[in-house]
């Protein structure tokens, strides 16, 4: 797969040679009992995880300690971005029973912080939101100890309707992604908007500011540190206290190539640069994602 650079909408973006990954990004085989068990209770329970449907890298560990980020409204989204690995396409009505048979299974897992999050789903007039309330209800009234992130899409076309549900049943966390920088928003994110992605994430704020806010970034796509750098003010400006930066991997040769890996040292550097800008947490590192080790890194643990 070859894209024009953005930048000139000249050449091709060169892509890395092939070859073996670095070390810092190899992780143990997920086949262990703990993954296949966890599997199976997701079947049985018609759940679907975003550590599946994306081939996260993390879900080996993950599983293995018993956590996972559920995907809610289906495993098709609505939209084809070229850096996902979810399956696009049109997709069922959202499932009356899913809100419960979630709620049913993080109590089985004995979770005390679980992370629900979805496709896109710009086939229904409030994006979804309402089933995402339904979930917390649900949440709250089986496992009233748990703590939630929502990781939500941008709710393209309807954010006001979204989070005037949303804002019904809040979260302990609120999470979307900006995802890259806004010169690569054309190949990354089709259909999204950088500015949008940044009011949804400040309107949420001023609705709640109680309930603290998260995004998260990839690096390797052919952003400058300029821009990076220029992102985090963006999230720090819109309420963001909390911060994701990690390497993009592409789920196959099909997908959006890779421009670079980027080292660990780099990493740890991004994360001094988030605590001088104030976030109270940065994860940063070759292998971090949105919800990975969220219920260590996440502050509103301490209610």
């Amino acid at each position: 797969m070859k894209l024009l650079d953005p930048r000139t909408s000249g050449p091709p973006i060169p892509t890395l040679p092939a070859g073996p990954k670095p070390s810092w990004l190899r992780v143990p085989s997920p086949a262990s009992m703990e993954v296949v068990k966890l599997r199976t209770l997701f079947r049985q329970a018609g759940l679907h995880t975003v550590c599946e449907e994306a081939h996260c890298p993390n879900i080996g560990e993950c599983f293995g300690k018993g956590t996972a980020t559920f995907m809610i409204l289906g495993n098709l989204c609505t939209r084809a971005c070229p850096f996902c690995d979810v399956e696009h396409g049109k997709p069922l009505p959202p499932d009356p029973d899913e809100p419960s048979n979630l709620a049913m299974t993080v109590s089985l897992m004995k979770l005390s912080y679980v992370v629900v999050t979805s496709v896109d789903r710009d086939d229904l007039p409030d994006g979804g939101a309402t089933q995402f309330a339904k979930v917390i209800q649900s949440l709250r009234a089986k496992c009233p100890d748990v703590r939630i992130e929502i990781l939500v899409p941008d709710f393209r076309g309807c954010p006001e309707m979204a989070l005037e549900i949303l804002g019904q049943t809040p979260p302990d966390l609120f999470n979307h992604n900006i995802e890259t920088v806004p010169r690569l928003y054309r190949p990354v994110r089709p259909g999204a908007d950088y500015r949008h992605s940044l009011n949804l994430l400040s309107s949420y704020h001023k609705k709640h500011p109680g309930v603290p806010l998260k995004s998260g970034i990839m690096l390797g796509l052919g952003e400058e540190k300029e821009e990076v750098l220029t992102v985090l003010k963006d999230l720090r400006e819109s309420g963001c206290s909390m911060v994701t930066i990690g390497q993009y991997l592409p789920p196959s040769r099909d997908h959006l190539p890779l421009r670079r890996y980027v080292s660990p040292k780099e990493f740890m550097e991004w994360e001094q640069v988030g605590r001088t800008l104030g976030f109270d947490s940065v994860a940063s590192g070759p292998l971090v994602r949105s919800s990975y080790h969220a219920e260590e890194t996440s502050p509103c643990l301490e209610k």
